[in-house]
């Protein structure tokens, strides 16, 4: 059985290391905050580093999960950084939603030294970390790919290989666009059936099994309507995301205005004290400027 590291034990990471070590797998740890590393190791086994390079030295397959671009280059070529402790022909699988610039960047930096890497950010949230439900984005070689799958569907539902490296984090920029939009609209839906005076339960029941539905309408209106936030991916953490997007969008030549918008009005809602509020959140920008 290979040996697997796993960097950044947050809302994400905890849970997905944990699917790999359910699945037989022998799996060192870590984590910025050491007691996080610790408690992780008391519930699943296996074992703890004090440094990513640590975690790294001897592994098969590292991954990463952690807050952004520079967090990422921290664990991989800062001090002490997994990059120089990672064995040839390894592979490091990065599931942070990052750029596609770093992603081309730590691609050939691992070429450098003969081991392998895949861009592979994840959409699911925390639940679908938790229940092993995630849909990876994947880029890379397809023989790299093909090494990591079985390790990487230990957490995933569908797992895709986009193209070479970075295509993982554009599709995943992609996701990010296509769901700002929905909110956006079940959060003006919900906001105009509440001020017309309709049954929003009966509404959703209908428009559901209709052209209007989606993941969001299915799983958020109801926690929307009773005016809940505490159900999932935070209004702080879709901005960083769609910073992501835009500033692609302005290497690409992509024209996003519906994005641009949807982001300053997340920026409304962490005005509003709502910056862990989660995406549905929107909506109560809406009533709040009612």
């Amino acid at each position: 059985m290979a040996r697997v590291a796993f960097i950044g034990l947050g809302v994400m990471g905890y849970p997905m290391a944990g699917h790999i070590a359910k699945a037989g797998y022998e799996v060192c740890v870590y984590n910025r905050t050491a007691a996080k590393a610790e408690a992780w190791v008391e519930e699943h086994g296996g074992s703890f580093a004090t440094t990513p390079a640590e975690a790294a030295k001897d592994c098969d397959f590292v991954f990463a999960c952690v807050g952004n671009d520079d967090d990422l280059k921290s664990v991989t070529l800062g001090e002490n950084g997994a990059f120089d402790a990672m064995k040839p022909e390894a592979v490091f699988i990065d599931n942070t939603t990052a750029s596609a610039a770093i992603a081309r960047e730590l691609s050939e930096a691992a070429a450098e030294r003969k081991f392998d890497f895949l861009d592979a950010p994840v959409s699911g949230g925390q639940a679908g970390a938790e229940n092993g439900v995630l849909t990876v984005m994947i880029g890379g070689d397809q023989d790299v790919y093909d090494k990591a799958l079985p390790v990487i569907e230990c957490y995933a539902r569908m797992v895709g290989r986009m193209g070479p490296a970075g295509s993982g984090q554009l599709t995943k920029m992609v996701n990010q666009i296509c769901i700002a939009g929905l909110v956006q609209g079940l959060s003006e839906g919900i906001h105009f059936a509440q001020n017309a005076g309709l049954d929003v339960e009966a509404v959703i029941n209908v428009i559901s099994k209709g052209a209007a539905q989606s993941w969001q309408m299915e799983n958020r209106w109801k926690t929307m309507n009773d005016g809940e936030y505490e159900h999932g991916f935070a209004a702080d953490w879709m901005r960083k995301d769609l910073s992501i997007c835009l500033n692609e969008a302005r290497s690409n030549g992509a024209n996003l205005p519906v994005t641009a918008l949807v982001d300053q009005f997340y920026s409304e809602v962490q005005k509003m004290g709502g910056g862990r509020w989660d995406t549905s959140s929107l909506l109560a920008r809406l009533k709040n400027a009612g």
